[in-house]
């Protein structure tokens, strides 16, 4: 969800309004994501990079998450949107941590739409931790190395029970992936808006639908293969 500080230069704002209309912005795009039939949405919130931010701005993010969930927790459990979380929520102030764990508890019995914030998370940060969970085990025999594929390592990332996603889509006109969920993307179609986040809306998320729809997922194969099958 990038572009939100250039919103706000744009239009001689602080900073943090930019945040504060991105935030805004999050509950319409679960609305949009939920008319198209999306079961899943991820959207990056906040890095393990971004505590590099100036302390005000950082605080002033951790302050919007707190405020988003005061006053959408009860528009998610409405919605029966059960919230995810990928990234170590333990770094977070407990004025922001503690709302958090209570929608996570709140929400998580539902099962049609899945809300994903990725908070505190790094792709590499997460691989890390991945390979050293599983190195634990491997040492106190509860597993063997030449036993590992790709389908067990997933189970030791951030992201364990969730899909790999189909598409990602970056706003704002930047071209990379910023250390987002790098061994799960290994597939995904990758769509680049010049749209800022605040700006982003339905209609943005049906471009980018229909760009994935016109996409021919190979997945390694040939397209002969994929037509005869």
């Amino acid at each position: 969800m990038d572009g939100n500080g250039r919103w706000a230069r744009a239009r001689d704002l602080p900073r943090i309004e930019g945040h504060r209309q991105g935030v805004q912005n999050v509950l319409r795009i679960i609305d949009a994501a939920a008319r198209e039939g999306i079961e899943y949405l991820t959207l990056y919130a906040f890095s393990v990079e971004n505590w590099q931010r100036p302390p005000e701005e950082v605080d002033a993010l951790m302050h919007l998450l707190e405020i988003f969930l005061q006053q959408y927790a009860h528009e998610l459990i409405e919605r029966q949107v059960r919230l995810r979380v990928i990234g170590d929520i333990s770094m977070l102030p407990e004025h922001a941590r503690r709302p958090l764990e209570k929608t996570l508890q709140d929400t998580a019995h539902f099962s049609a739409h899945t809300l994903v914030l990725a908070i505190n998370y790094g792709a590499r940060a997460e691989i890390v931790r991945a390979v050293q969970d599983y190195a634990r085990d491997v040492q106190e025999s509860r597993a063997r190395p030449e036993n590992l594929d790709w389908s067990t390592l997933a189970n030791y990332l951030s992201t364990a029970g969730i899909p790999d996603p189909d598409l990602i889509i970056r706003s704002s006109g930047e071209k990379r992936l910023s250390n987002f969920l790098l061994l799960q993307a290994a597939y995904a179609e990758i769509y680049f808006t010049p749209v800022l986040w605040p700006d982003f809306d339905g209609e943005e998320l049906a471009a980018a639908i229909h760009f994935f729809s016109q996409r021919e997922r190979r997945f390694g194969k040939t397209g002969e293969q994929l037509h005869q099958s």
